[in-house]
Order: structure tokens, then sequence, then C-alpha cells
């Protein structure tokens, strides 16, 4: 009977130093593993940044490397430190007049861009609400196809002669070409958007009795506007690209104008200026649509 006693106590005992063993509570401080440590928030946001950074930043350095190693190549084409003096001294004041063709780059850049704004808001008022008919009426749709198809590809330096000729004057001349260039891309836009509203939309619509104002300013509009934004971009880019060309046509104050003018000095540090001015500018018009975009979508 000792024996069987003895027994069942061991078989207790053990169980008992198993427990005390296995249990993570029992262990002692040092005994346990350490907890694995979180990035702060700053160092998350600093990987963000650099992240966000480096890459643009590369880039950057790149094209310029490029550009020394072909300089170095082409002595005619100036390089990164030349061009830089003399963006330093072209920016030092850039808002000079000496005559009516002598004048800062800063007058060159807000001309040119007061051309855009007229260019770009004429066919804004007129190419989105035809887009509207078109995509809204099939007859509409039918019967601009062909125009629009036999027009859009048409070069836009094309109709310079044609505004000259009508306007007789160089300056409506260039805001006329901006505008035959920049309204294809919102009526187009518009005019799909349109056609893709759901067709349950439309019979809610018809069942409700809505007023056609009503049906475009609480059903079409709503939906249709990321594609029309997604036009109002492309035409700023295309009214910005052409401007330069159309202003070294025609020539008086604009950044087209004097990059002609710098060429016939043959100072190409300027040229260079002005072609990274074009490109930042056009930048930032992207950016400023972009963000237009984003805060009135309806998604």
């Amino acid at each position: 009977m000792s024996a069987v006693s003895i027994r069942k106590e061991d078989i207790k005992t053990i169980m008992k130093n198993d427990q005390t063993i296995t249990t993570p509570s029992s262990q002692p401080p040092q005994a346990r593993p350490a907890a694995v440590a979180r990035p702060g928030v700053f160092a998350q946001k600093s990987r963000t940044f650099f992240q966000w950074l480096l890459p643009p930043f590369f880039g950057l350095g790149l094209l310029i490397v490029v550009w020394a190693l072909i300089s170095y190549q082409s002595p005619n084409l100036p390089g990164p430190v030349s061009t830089w003096h003399a963006a330093t001294e072209l920016f030092s004041d850039p808002f000079y007049v000496n005559d009516i063709n002598d004048q800062g780059i800063g007058w060159n850049i807000l001309a040119s861009l007061e051309r855009v704004a007229l260019g770009f808001g004429l066919a804004a008022l007129i190419g989105i609400p035809l887009g509207f008919i078109i995509g809204r009426f099939q007859f509409m749709s039918r019967m601009a196809a062909p125009v629009i198809g036999i027009l859009r590809p048409v070069s836009p330096l094309a109709w310079l002669p044609i505004g000259l000729l009508v306007f007789k004057a160089a300056n409506p001349a260039a805001i006329w070409v901006i505008f035959i260039s920049a309204i294809w891309p919102m009526i187009i836009n518009t005019a799909v958007g349109v056609s893709k509203v759901p067709q349950d939309y439309m019979n809610v619509a018809k069942v409700l009795n809505l007023s056609e104002w009503k049906i475009v300013t609480k059903i079409l509009f709503p939906f249709v506007l990321p594609y029309m934004m997604t036009g109002v971009r492309l035409s700023i880019g295309v009214a910005w690209l052409v401007i330069v060309a159309a202003e070294m046509l025609t020539g008086g104050v604009g950044i087209g104008f004097w990059v002609w003018d710098e060429w016939n000095n043959l100072n190409v540090e300027h040229i260079i200026i002005a072609i990274f001015v074009v490109g930042i500018v056009g930048l930032l018009l992207e950016v400023a649509l972009t963000s237009l975009a984003k805060r009135f979508s309806y998604e």
C-alpha cells in the first residue's frame, strides 16, 4: 500500500513541476523574450518622405549628369554650371522693361499665361456644353462625329494663318490657335462621360419627371465630372504646348517669342533656361488641375 501511495505522490509532484516549468508567468523576468519594438511615427514619416524624395532627386541628378557629358562632347552646348550662372543673372531682374521688344522673362511668361488663359477659357466655355449636348443626344453625336474626326487631327500651327487672315493681328491669332487646339479634348471627354451614364439613372429621371436642367445638374454633372476634368487637364497641356510655337511665329511679348529672339542673339543659355521654365510652368498647371479634380471629385 505504501508503495502505491508513494507513486501517486510522485506523479503529482512531477505534474506540478511540469506546470511550473511550462507556465509563462512563472518564468523570471529576465528569461522572457523581449517585445518586438515597433518603429516610431517619426521613423515611418521619415522613411515615407525619403521614398517620395529620392527617386525624383536621382532622376534630376541623372539628367544633369547626361547634360554635362553631352556639353563636354559638344562645346557649343552650354553646361549646367554656365546655365545656372546665366539663370541667376536672368532672374535677378525678371521684370525689367527697355522697350516693347526687350522685356524681362517675367513679363514674357505672364503674357503667355494670359493668352493661354483666354484661349483655354473660351475653349472650356464652348467645349464643355457642346460635350454635354453631343453625349446627351444621339442625333447630335452622329452629326458632330465627322466634323470632329476631320478637324481634330489638324496640326495646331496649321490654324495660325486662318487666324491671321480673320483677325488681322498676331495676338488674337495666337489665342485662336490655343482655342482650336484645346477645345477637342474637352468636347470628346465630356461627351464620352455623358454617354457612359447608367441607363438606370435616366429611367429614374423619367419616373420622377425631372426637367432637363435637373437631369444635367443632379445626374449628369456629378457622374461626368471626372471625365470632364480629364479633358480639362489634357487641354491645358495642349494649350501651353501650342503657345510657345505660336508665339515664335507671331512675335510680340511671350515666352515663345523670347526663345526665338534669344536664338537670333545666339544666347543658348537663355534658350535652355526657357525650356526649363516652360516645363516647370506646365508641371505646375498640371498639378493645380489635378488637385482641383480631386477636390471636386464625387467618388
